[in-house]
Parts: C-alpha cells; sequence; structure tokens
C-alpha cells in the first residue's frame, strides 16, 4: 500500500521526466527541421553560392611568322602607385628610409627623377591633404616590379596587368591587327583567329560563412587556360625588307599608298603581304583609322590589262584560238553598237597576233579577241580566276565587284576584255596568276598555317581547295605570252631579274570619282608576275595608288624588279636553266 509520504516524491519523478522528454522531443523535431526539412534554406542563409572569390586570367596567344620569330605576344606589365598620406606619416616617424632618398630609389628604377617623384607626392596633397593615391608610372617590367618591390616601401603599390606587345613593330601591323583597351580584337589576325588566340580564365571559388570566414576544405580552383599560338604562313624578313622598299618607291612616285603581295605557287601560301603606309600595333597613336586596316585585303580596284591574260584564256578554250590568232586593229576603233575603245598609244592598223595584243596591251586587240565568245562565257572565266569572291574571308577583306551580264551595256561588253567595269584585291590577282603559274590548278590562297595549343596540340587550318580552272596546255601558252610580255613589252629593261626567266603583265587602271565616272588623270597602277618561267615558284604583286610622279604601269617596274629579286634571294631559288623558246611575233 502506498503512503502519501511515498506518492510525492513520485510523482515530481514522473513530472520532471515528463518535462525532460518534451524538451528532448523539442529538440530531436527542430535537429529533423533543420538537418532534413529546412536543410537547404538554412546552407543557402549561412553560406556564399560555390563560385564566389577570384578571377584566373589566362594569357592571350602569341603570333608568330612562319619560321617562328614572335609577332605579337602578351606580357605582364605593371601599374605603380604612391600614397602620400603613408609617406607624410611615416616622415614624422623619422623612417628608416627618408622620402628624400626613397623617392631617388624609386626613379632611378622607374627612369625618372628624384624630382619627378616628389613632384608627383606634392602636388597630389596640393590638391588633398589627405591624398592616398599619386600615379607613379604605368606599364612596368617585372624587372623593374622586383627592384621595387625589394625596396619594402609601405607606401609603394603595384597591381599587374596583362598586355599586347609586337616585338617588331610595324612589321606586317596591318596584317596582324590590333586589340582595344578592354583586350577585344579588333582587326587582322587578332580578329580572325581570336578562337585560338584566345584565353579561358580560371576561377578560385569557396564557401563562406555569413561571418566572412572561408570554410575550410571548400576551396576549390579552376586553373586559366593560356590562349594558343597561331603559325602565319608569311615570312618577316621578307615582309620587313618588302615593307621599306614600297614606303621608299611608293613616296618617290608621289603615290597615295603601295602594296607588295607575294604568293608561293605550287601552295598558294602568303609569304608576304607588305604595304605602305603601315602600322604600328604598338603605336595606334601614330596612324589613322584608315592605315590601322589592311589595304591589301581591303581595297579593290579595276584590275585593268593584268586581266587580259584571262580574256586571252577565256579564247584560247572557248574559241579556239592560238597566241598566233590575229585581228586587225588600229589605235581608236567604233564598233558595231557604238562602243568607242582606245588604245594607250596611237598607232596604224596591226595585224595583231594574240601575243602581239598581249605584249603592246591593245584594248582594241583584246576587245576584238574576247568578242569571239560570249559574254556568258567570258563571264565564267572571270569568275574561274576568283572575280568577286573574297581569298580568305580576313577582317575588312572586300570580294571585289563583278556585274552580271544582264548589266553589261555596250561600252562594257568590250571594256571587261581588258579589266574594267569589275573590280579585284591584289591577293585576288595574284590568286589568279597563281592559277597561271600551277599549269592552270588554282589553289586557295592562306594566310595561317596552324594553332598550338597550349597543351601542345597542333591543329593545321583546313586544307585549301585545288581546282584544276584551265587546261594545262592553256597556262602554258599564257604563261609563253606573258613572258614574251615581259621581254618585248615596254617595261623589258627595268623589270628583269638577272639569272631568271620572268612574266609580267602591266595595269593601268582609272580610278573611280564616286559618282558613276572616273578621275581626270589618276590612275590605280599595278604588276603582277611569277618566277622562274620553266619552273614556277612565286607570284608577286606590285600596287601604287594613285602615283604622280609616273601615272602610267611603268610606275610599279621598279617595285616589281626589287620584289621580284629579294623573293628570289630570300628563298634561294635556282636561277633558270632552260632557255626562253623562241620569241613570239607580234604581228601576224
Amino acid at each position: 500500500m502506498t503512503t502519501r509520504a511515498t506518492r510525492g516524491p513520485r510523482r515530481r519523478t514522473v513530472v520532471a521526466l515528463a518535462v525532460i522528454l518534451s524538451v528532448l522531443a523539442a529538440f530531436v523535431v527542430r535537429l529533423i527541421d533543420i538537418q532534413v526539412v529546412s536543410a537547404d534554406e538554412h546552407v543557402a542563409q549561412s553560406l556564399t553560392k560555390i563560385g564566389a572569390g577570384n578571377t584566373i586570367p589566362g594569357r592571350r596567344g602569341s603570333i608568330v611568322d612562319a619560321g617562328g620569330t614572335v609577332l605579337a605576344s602578351s606580357v605582364l606589365v605593371y601599374d605603380a602607385q604612391l600614397n602620400p598620406k603613408v609617406i607624410m606619416q611615416l616622415e614624422e616617424k623619422d623612417p628608416q628610409v627618408p622620402w628624400a632618398e626613397a623617392s631617388d630609389k624609386i626613379a632611378a628604377i622607374t627612369g625618372q627623377s628624384g624630382d619627378d617623384v616628389r613632384a608627383l607626392v606634392s602636388d597630389a596633397l596640393a590638391n588633398d591633404p589627405q591624398s592616398q593615391y599619386a600615379p607613379l608610372k604605368n606599364s612596368l617590367t617585372t624587372e623593374q616590379y622586383i627592384e621595387l618591390r625589394d625596396l619594402k616601401l609601405a607606401y609603394l603599390h603595384m597591381e599587374g596587368r596583362e598586355t599586347r606587345v609586337y616585338p617588331n613593330g610595324a612589321v606586317a601591323g596591318n596584317i596582324l591587327g590590333f586589340l582595344d583597351g578592354s583586350g577585344t580584337a579588333q582587326a587582322g589576325i587578332e580578329q580572325l583567329s581570336e578562337k585560338c588566340l584566345a584565353p579561358i580564365d580560371g576561377e578560385e571559388s569557396y564557401r563562406r560563412g555569413s561571418n566572412g570566414v572561408v570554410i575550410p576544405g571548400s576551396e576549390r580552383t579552376v586553373e586559366a587556360v593560356d590562349g594558343g599560338s597561331v603559325e602565319l604562313t608569311i615570312n618577316s624578313d621578307l615582309q620587313w625588307y618588302l615593307q621599306q622598299m614600297i614606303g621608299e618607291e611608293a613616296q618617290k612616285q608621289g603615290a597615295k599608298g603601295g602594296t607588295v603581295t607575294v604568293v608561293e605557287v605550287k601552295t598558294g601560301k602568303i609569304r608576304a603581304a607588305a604595304e605602305w603606309p603601315s602600322m604600328d600595333p604598338n603605336d595606334l597613336d601614330s596612324s589613322t583609322p584608315e592605315t590601322r586596316y589592311s589595304q591589301i585585303f581591303h581595297k579593290d580596284f579595276e584590275p585593268g590589262s593584268t586581266f587580259k591574260a584571262i580574256t586571252a584564256a577565256a579564247v584560247i578554250e572557248g574559241a579556239g584560238l592560238t597566241p598566233l590568232s590575229t585581228v586587225t586593229a588600229s589605235s581608236r576603233e567604233t564598233f558595231p553598237n557604238g562602243a568607242v575603245v582606245n588604245d594607250a598609244f596611237s598607232h596604224p592598223a596591226y595585224n595583231y597576233t594574240l601575243a602581239g595584243g598581249l605584249i603592246d596591251s591593245s584594248n582594241v586587240a583584246l576587245s576584238k579577241f574576247g568578242t569571239m565568245v560570249s559574254p556568258d562565257v567570258r563571264y565564267d572565266y572571270l569568275e574561274r580566276f576568283g572575280v568577286g569572291q573574297k581569298t580568305l574571308n580576313f577582317p575588312s577583306e572586300v570580294g571585289g565587284i563583278l556585274h552580271p551580264v544582264s548589266d553589261w551595256d555596250s561600252q562594257s561588253l568590250y571594256t571587261t576584255t581588258f579589266g574594267q567595269y569589275f573590280t579585284v584585291t591584289a591577293p585576288q590577282l595574284a590568286g589568279a596568276y597563281q592559277a597561271i603559274a600551277n599549269g592552270g590548278e588554282k589553289i586557295d590562297l592562306s594566310l595561317v598555317e596552324s594553332c598550338t595549343a597550349e597543351d601542345g596540340t597542333v591543329v593545321k587550318s583546313e586544307a585549301p581547295k585545288h581546282e584544276q580552272i584551265i587546261k594545262k596546255q592553256t597556262a602554258a601558252e599564257l604563261t609563253r605570252m606573258l613572258e614574251n610580255v615581259a621581254v618585248q613589252g615596254g617595261n623589258a629593261d627595268r623589270i628583269q631579274v638577272p639569272g631568271y626567266r620572268v612574266t609580267s603583265k602591266t595595269g593601268t587602271a582609272q580610278v573611280s570619282d564616286g559618282n558613276g565616272g572616273y578621275k581626270a588623270g589618276v590612275y590605280y597602277t599595278s604588276m603582277v608576275g611569277f618566277a622562274p618561267v620553266d619552273d614556277p615558284q612565286y607570284v608577286v604583286v606590285v600596287t601604287l595608288d594613285e602615283p604622280t610622279k609616273v601615272v602610267s604601269s611603268a610606275a610599279t617596274a621598279s617595285a616589281f624588279q626589287k620584289a621580284m629579286t629579294q623573293v628570289m634571294k630570300t628563298y634561294r631559288v635556282m636561277p633558270s636553266t632552260v632557255p626562253m623558246d623562241e620569241l613570239l611575233p607580234k604581228f601576224g
């Protein structure tokens, strides 16, 4: 039997136990809520998102020439600043290195004078007595950074940044292109090969508690991937020479500009693309907006007589003509449809051979030869030789203009036979003659050889397209006629390259006035050829934009001869060993 004395303690024990169990139950419920039911919500409240942290910048890839010479690269430079307020505070405490001495040491490293450095600080304090910022010098090298760091000055701060440098300055500058202030490619190879050159930034990320403390073990690092290296087809030594040469020749002739394009016959690779005015990507401020882009790819022009060879190809294959086929042509003739065609020099009616028409560059003769095939046939041959088609899709490249036959009027029916009423670029002209030199096989031009990724993987550029656009025999006949142009033409004495058989053809194109007509007495001159004739290796195209001293195609003769001579030397091309065939007659 339970007495009253024993019931009291038991009741209190039961109540206490019930209270304890209730508290434990509450804790369990809350624990389940925190760790299971609302776990994601509570984690989100206490931690930052994964990815909070720092970006690890990758380095942009380099651009090199065919021999590995670096033409563009990215380097780390440092911008240095001083804290004037800290300098003054330390001066009041008798620092180990007084400011007067420290400023001289800084100046000796940065290339300034001690007075200049001290003036930067005093000027900052004059404007704001509490100033904590005075720019010291930007773009310091790593060596300068280390020397300044070793001074151990509390008021000297340096921040690193990547910058683009072009070790060879203006050499191929118009082809390389440039970056803007944000590091975005704006032109040239920098833009064309962006996919290869661009780095992939890395990241340092972590989880952090609400109190800002990084949670141990939560750190994660994704390393940056540097951009790849782009190898070009050009030879920078040849490029340098040709840029210097064309600059001198253009200025000698009073021209607005000039270009030289060199293409390897058997591969279609562009070995030089020189132009004047040139642009130094290291110093954009010294150039104009017009000269910051490649005129070789950006400027199109009427090719003039250089495309008479293409008309000859059309009539040889389309009308069965030979280099000895003839027409009678005066220096000025009115055709049945009312069109009037003139030659560049006065002469009586000659019984021109096709070869003679090319040698004397007779517009009238080529008009008569050219119209022996239909306009559609001639249009087809212009297309085959690349007119109206971009060569590389180079940034800012134009494709030239090829009007449909339906737009040809009574005059352009004839002018299209001698290189007017359509336009080309220098690379298109080089590509056309590459096909002639290569036995009629046209190979797409190329400027980029490969991309080498950071891990060493080499990705070759897509193989160029090969197409047989004319018969080998036709190409051989064109080559023989073009060699006769070089030997018997008006520029023969000025373009010979000792030891080598050379072909050539000049072009003197009128310049559009922008209103459907032409500027009076103003011309865009060009010359194209290849060598050696017995084993063609290289095509050279020279252009001058509106020369004023000599306005005919003779203006380009000196530059062409110098360019071709240098190309033969650069690539150690063996001199011709097979003698030239018998001269072709100009008249029948």
